[in-house]
């Protein structure tokens, strides 16, 4: 069996590649996409979680990720997201590949969020503010630069040593954007064009009263109904409230369910990236106006990452 390691699918993974695969995906969409979850209390007294997302597109691929999460890896330097991703055949049911799920986590995910950010954020934004400095983070930006001419990140992080070796890291594939450490997050949100989260916060991080006129605001790290990056008054600021996929989101990540349940968001006038990429809802409308995106992933997402690396690998 063919398989990619992280070094191939991060190579093969090309945001200018994988950007417009999930918003044709999100245009065409699949025949079947489904989501499991199980999840443990972890001897840390936190929760370690298991995900199963397989989608179909009939008579062209199916696949299915399989990923674990483990918060507590962290401190023992290991990855905290594991998993591997199994590519089929839609004609023939052959298997195709199997790709490193980790790798194909990270980068599709912030390939999702480059792809709202492509339909939702003013074109000439400069400006990223990007909270919390973990595995995903770095995927994040270099995704938004993809998308958009940054010329200065932000970046803000609980722990500064931590945030010191990713701006490291990161800077070199970068370098021609400036990207410096936040001290104050008030400060980074309120002079940004783009905000986006990634962290495993139970309480908002980021409130809307800090939000500039015409920022976007990208909620990506909370994907239980106990996580919340955001605040109710990021809600109230926006002029619309998006997702990537409603099966993934609205019963599902906190920045949702706990609005919603509050009377603060109708569940039925949130916009899927479905309905926008089919022209079906409208993207950014007036410039000064706030747009507010929660990512909550989905197999179809995965699908389509993992078709484009496998096409890239055997076109080479």
């Amino acid at each position: 069996m063919l398989w990619l390691d992280a070094e191939a699918v991060l190579h093969f993974g090309d945001f200018r590649r994988l950007v417009p695969a999930i918003q044709e995906m999100n245009r065409q969409g699949t025949d079947q996409v489904e989501r499991m979850l199980l999840s443990q209390p972890s001897t840390a007294g936190g929760q370690n979680d298991w995900l199963m997302l397989p989608a179909w597109q009939h008579d062209r691929c199916f696949g299915l990720k399989t990923v674990s999460v483990f918060p507590a890896n962290v401190a023992k330097n290991i990855a905290s997201v594991q998993g591997a991703y199994l590519l089929f055949d839609g004609q023939t049911g052959e298997m195709l590949c199997g790709l490193d799920g980790a790798m194909l986590t990270l980068r599709k995910t912030a390939a999702n969020s480059a792809a709202a950010c492509d339909w939702l954020a003013r074109k000439e934004a400069e400006t990223l503010c990007m909270v919390g400095a973990g595995a995903l983070a770095p995927h994040l930006i270099e995704a938004h630069c993809t998308v958009r001419p940054i010329k200065r990140v932000l970046w803000w992080n609980r722990s500064r040593p931590a945030l010191d070796r990713a701006i490291a890291a990161l800077s070199p594939r970068l370098p021609k954007v400036a990207i410096v450490a936040a001290d104050d997050l008030h400060d980074a949100v309120s002079f940004s064009d783009i905000v986006s989260t990634a962290t495993m916060a139970s309480e908002p991080l980021v409130k809307g009263a800090w939000l500039r006129l015409g920022a976007h605001l990208d909620l990506v790290g909370g994907y239980r109904p106990d996580m919340r990056e955001a605040d109710d008054d990021c809600i109230r600021a926006a002029s619309r409230h998006y997702v990537d996929a409603r099966f993934t989101t609205l019963e599902v990540a906190g920045d949702l369910t706990q609005p919603i349940a509050a009377g603060l968001l109708n569940a039925a006038s949130v916009i899927d990236m479905g309905q926008v990429a089919r022209g079906e809802k409208p993207k950014r409308g007036a410039s000064d106006e706030i747009t507010w995106f929660k990512s909550g992933g989905g197999g179809h997402e995965d699908l389509a990452t993992a078709w484009a690396v496998c096409k890239a690998f055997k076109a080479e």
